[in-house]
């Protein structure tokens, strides 16, 4: 874990940044520039790394997301963090997890490890064109590329099935129990906090529409949720650290976290 923490004499929010790798990495070092913008804007911002596939698979990397919020809140007084106060966003794989933190809110099932004296729970949620159900990620592409999603190999079928080398493997269609455990829109709750939502309408690699389910989802349990399409943005790529970007999520902070901030 990496934490960027503004000097401040009074107790800050917190982001928690879950970075995106396809399933596959995890490098705590993305988006500096970005994470050092919401710093300055008066947020203890870290960034965390988690277990990826093929070596680990799903429900490994949401118990350390969750983890690292509990160590948050247990470390409060030392990063001048306000434990009421924690907020989590993360772009693709990370925005996936990010989600899964927010829709589980008051479900303890994935809490393992250390400090689970503390809650995992949080304020609010920033969603950066991440998938919301894995089963579906081949839909709307092309042929042959949503062929590929059908593999065993697909980094989704490794993330919820395991390599085969390590187990019975399979597509991410031949265990659908398995496969909709691993699906973030299962789980929505009215416990589930404000989510910022955003993509961009030229990504070709996780397409719109997973964010789009996320969002009605959201919105059919009368769950606040904010969401907008970037033009001319792909997966990643200079478009999601312009000031206009940067500024939406750090307004959304501030709005959803502002009935306790000190002035």
């Amino acid at each position: 874990m990496e934490v960027l923490q503004p000097q401040r004499e009074e107790a800050q929010p917190a982001v928690l940044f879950i970075p995106g790798g396809g399933f596959m990495s995890a490098n705590h070092d993305k988006s500096i520039q970005q994470r050092f913008d919401i710093a300055e804007a008066g947020f203890v911002v870290a960034s965390m790394g988690y277990r990826v596939t093929p070596q680990s698979s799903f429900p490994s990397p949401l118990e350390d997301e969750k983890s690292a919020i509990r160590y948050l809140r247990a470390n409060a007084e030392k990063f001048n963090i306000d434990p009421d106060r924690i907020a989590v966003m993360g772009s693709s794989a990370g925005g996936y997890l990010s989600s899964f933190a927010g829709v589980t809110n008051g479900i303890d099932t994935f809490d393992t490890g250390t400090h689970l004296e503390e809650s995992s729970d949080v304020q609010a949620v920033i969603n950066l064109y991440g998938l919301s159900d894995l089963t579906k990620v081949g839909e709307g592409k092309p042929e042959e590329a949503a062929a590929l999603h059908d593999s065993p190999s697909a980094p989704e079928a490794m993330w919820v099935n395991g390599p085969a080398v390590f187990g019975p493997g399979g597509s991410i269609h031949d265990n659908p129990k398995a496969a909709n455990e691993a699906n973030p829109i299962s789980y929505i709750t009215e416990d589930a906090p404000p989510f910022l939502v955003l993509h961009g309408d030229s990504d070709n690699l996780v397409l719109p529409s997973q964010t789009e389910m996320l969002h009605e989802s959201l919105i059919n349990e009368d769950i606040d949720s904010t969401r907008y399409v970037v033009k001319g943005a792909g997966h990643g790529g200079i478009e999601w650290v312009q000031p206009k970007v940067t500024n939406v999520l750090i307004n959304f902070l501030k709005e959803h976290l502002k009935d306790k901030m000190k002035k």
